[in-house]
């Protein structure tokens, strides 16, 4: 009898016959019991008790056979995993009995074995009757249903594990197959998706956005194989793998980089109880852009860089193409003299030599100062434009300066100004007028490099991350900053400028220089052919002194250029050779007219030059087994296969019948690696993680993350209220009232208890 006919046979006898007609009618098909599908499975009903079974219709060779043996508990596990996943059901592990830390005897069981305890509640208050603290409870919808489902393993002499007990009857419905997805044991993130989170959380895109980006790129929700949530506890159990280690391990890697790598730099602070007070580290390639472009550097702090609120340092330089660089970056746990002088010493220590310039910002109690002296002196414009002519210029002599300070003091009587008079006593180290003709000190006057720099690096960091996650995004940023440096030599060497003039230093330049230098070069030569005139030609001694006027510039001195031919001497009164390095529209004015066919090479700057950085070779790194052992060998393998496949599917997408074939062979090789690997020992959790994160969780701690500490300036952990809500929650104002009888209806006024006048 066909199983069709079977069914529909007794529906309508059903109505027909008595009821135990119909449980012997229910004896017949296989094993003398009545069978159908149902869903993913096949449902039985018992003729004595007249409940139903569901039994996972899996194919024999997928399916758990009693005397079925594995190397470890861990295999069987996986296999029975895998026939639940084929069955529509969810497992966990379960009762284990153990010899001398060895596992005998292990149960695999239905996600839904055992019962449910309830609890008495309250459903007036929603409280637990038996909860004196009075803490509610959230109900959750039951999940055990007594299910007997299970598997069980015993270890055998030869070390094995053997199924000695398999019981493969549910109590409760199978899921079906489109809906497995929603299964807790189907939502799982595979190591190519923990990676994508992982890789895309350093470029602050956080695990929801991770998951919506995923979606869409897999073509739905059900393509991914997890959730939001799990996106969002991935990052959990990333943070909680760090915990209290966060300081240890940042340390223990840095320094296992000195150790290993060559010319790697780090140099920590530890206080009395262990606690990190100071982190600064270097590699082989910002020391030697370092020794390149080292002569002017800038550093300034910038506040709540991770969850401690340790202030993040960069030590910022300017390379070939006028475009920052770091040359090294620090941590401090306090802004204070000593903190500063051991950064220092630090930083001498790893680079053997001081730069000829440092620009450094104020402290932030400065800051203030200027805020409470000029509230209405900053609105003044007079104010700002004496100011900033006397400050952000060297076109004046010290004792210019110094007379226009004290006439600007006076006017606005500011004499007596504590910040102001702090300030001038220090003025040979921030005025340019006094440091004007130190070598390339026009580079950098203001810290504005500083704070371009903290603007770039807050791209990617967040007052909320961890040390280790801090480490890992500043390393993102330096490979996004050398990106950007490899692709301006790119530029400078594959494009031509258009040319200005016919002179033939012009092209000579352009040989030499890299192209914003040039393009910088180029403007200056522009402006000496077109608006610069010489007034005045005459020997002095053995230079041809040019007297130089800006036409371009109204009431502007006159520039003097001497120049000697002979050994092509040259030099000019405006100082911009020797404050950036490179040439000035009247050297060039005065080079033309002396008919200079060829640039004089001894006034070129090898910091500017196209081959100030040579190409970047492989570096050589010490063997070290464990250093070997890292995520970046496992991650470069991915990265090759994705690239690979992305070429092959960019190449077929234009040919349907190709593109099907080359999508049945992945499908078969899945298919071939799910009969090799699919009884695989899954990865533990930690080693997961440790693999992600390229951090192992040490097994002590000798350095602990600074807690309860305040830098200067830092503000507060709390978010910033709009002022609608700061309007909203602001206590309401207070209803004026009768001054003589307490009155909200009038005031005194008119009030009628008001005495008659005399």
């Amino acid at each position: 009898m066909s199983m069709v006919f079977l069914r529909v046979s007794l529906v309508v006898l059903a109505q027909m016959i008595p009821a135990q007609l119909v449980d012997a009618l229910e004896m017949m098909g296989k094993d003398s019991e009545r069978s159908a599908r149902y869903g993913s499975g096949i449902v039985r009903k018992s003729p004595r008790t007249g409940k139903l079974s569901y039994i996972p219709d899996v194919n024999i060779s997928k399916r758990p056979q009693v005397g079925m043996r594995f190397r470890t508990v861990d295999e069987a596990y996986a296999f029975y995993e895998n026939y639940a996943k084929l069955g529509g059901f969810t497992i966990r592990k379960n009762t284990q009995k153990m010899i001398k830390g060895i596992v005998t005897l292990k149960y695999f069981t239905c996600s839904k074995e055992g019962k449910k305890t309830y609890q008495k509640i309250d459903t007036v208050n929603h409280m637990d009757v038996d909860n004196v603290k009075g803490k509610q409870c959230r109900t959750r919808p039951s999940i055990p249903t007594g299910c007997l489902a299970s598997i069980k393993v015993q270890r055998l002499d030869d070390m094995t594990y053997k199924i000695y007990s398999f019981y493969e009857e549910h109590n409760h419905t199978l899921v079906e197959e489109g809906d497995y997805q929603f299964l807790s044991a189907a939502r799982n993130l595979s190591v190519v998706q923990e990676d994508f989170i992982q890789n895309l959380s350093k470029l602050y895109i956080g695990p929801v956005q991770a998951f919506n980006i995923m979606r869409t790129h897999y073509g739905g929700f059900e393509e991914v194989g997890a959730t939001a949530v799990d996106c969002k506890n991935l990052k959990r159990d990333i943070n909680a793998y760090i915990g209290k280690h966060d300081a240890e391990m940042v340390v223990s890697r840095l320094m296992d980089k000195k150790r290993y790598l060559p010319d790697f730099s780090c140099e920590y602070l530890n206080d009395d109880k262990g606690e990190l007070r100071g982190l600064f580290w270097a590699d082989e390639e910002m020391k030697h852009n370092y020794m390149q472009f080292g002569d002017v550097i800038a550093f300034d702090s910038t506040f709540r860089s991770n969850k401690y609120d340790m202030v993040f340092v960069p030590f910022t330089g300017i390379d070939n193409h006028h475009k920052n660089i770091t040359f090294g970056a620090a941590l401090l746990a306090s802004e204070t003299a000593k903190s500063y002088n051991w950064l220092l010493s630090a930083f001498k220590k790893c680079y053997g030599r001081e730069p000829r310039v440092v620009v450094t910002d104020q402290d932030p109690a400065m800051k203030k100062a200027i805020r409470e002296v000029g509230p209405t002196l900053k609105k003044d414009k007079s104010f700002r434009q004496r100011i900033c002519d006397i400050v952000w210029t060297d076109a004046i002599q010290p004792e210019d300066f110094e007379e226009k300070w004290k006439e600007i003091m006076s006017d606005f009587h500011l004499t007596g100004n504590k910040w102001l008079s702090d300030m001038y006593a220090i003025r040979n180290d921030w005025i340019p007028a006094y440091y004007r003709h130190e070598n390339m000190s026009g580079l950098m006057r203001t810290t504005s490099r500083s704070e371009s720099e903290n603007r770039f690096f807050g791209q990617f960091r967040s007052s909320s991350h961890t040390l280790v996650e801090f480490i890992s995004h500043f390393e993102t940023a330096i490979e996004s900053q050398r990106y950007k440096h490899r692709k301006n030599d790119h530029d400078t060497r594959n494009t031509t400028p258009d040319w200005v003039t016919d002179l033939n230093f012009e092209r000579e330049a352009n040989e030499i220089y890299t192209r914003n230098i040039f393009n910088d070069l180029q403007h200056e030569l522009l402006l000496g052919v077109t608006e610069s005139h010489s007034m005045n030609v005459e020997q002095v001694g053995e230079f041809i002194k040019f007297s130089i006027k800006d036409l371009d510039v109204e009431g502007s001195v006159l520039r003097e250029v001497l120049f000697r031919e002979d050994d092509m001497e040259i030099k000019c009164s405006c100082g911009r050779y020797e404050q950036y390095g490179v040439l000035c529209r009247h050297i060039f004015l005065v080079l033309k007219m002396s008919k200079v066919e060829t640039f004089p090479k001894k006034y070129v700057m090898r910091r500017w030059t196209r081959d100030a950085v040579p190409r970047k070779t492989v570096t050589s790194v010490k063997e070290n087994a464990e250093a070997n052992q890292t995520v970046d060998g496992v991650n470069k393998v991915v990265h090759e296969i994705m690239i690979g496949t992305e070429y092959i599917v960019d190449k077929l997408s234009k040919d349907m019948e190709k593109l099907a074939l080359y999508r049945d062979k992945v499908k078969g090789d899945i298919a071939q690696l799910d009969e090799i690997c699919g009884s695989s020992q899954p990865i533990q959790k930690k080693d997961r993680i440790a693999t992600l994160l390229g951090f192992k969780q040490p097994d002590k701690d000798t350095v602990r993350a600074p807690v309860g500490i305040r830098t200067k300036g830092r503000g507060f952990k709390k978010r910033i209220k709009s002022t609608f809500e700061q309007v909203s929650t602001k206590q309401p104002r207070k209803q004026r009232t009768c001054g003589i009888c307490g009155s909200h209806e009038h005031d005194k006024r008119k009030c009628d208890k008001k005495p008659e006048a005399s």
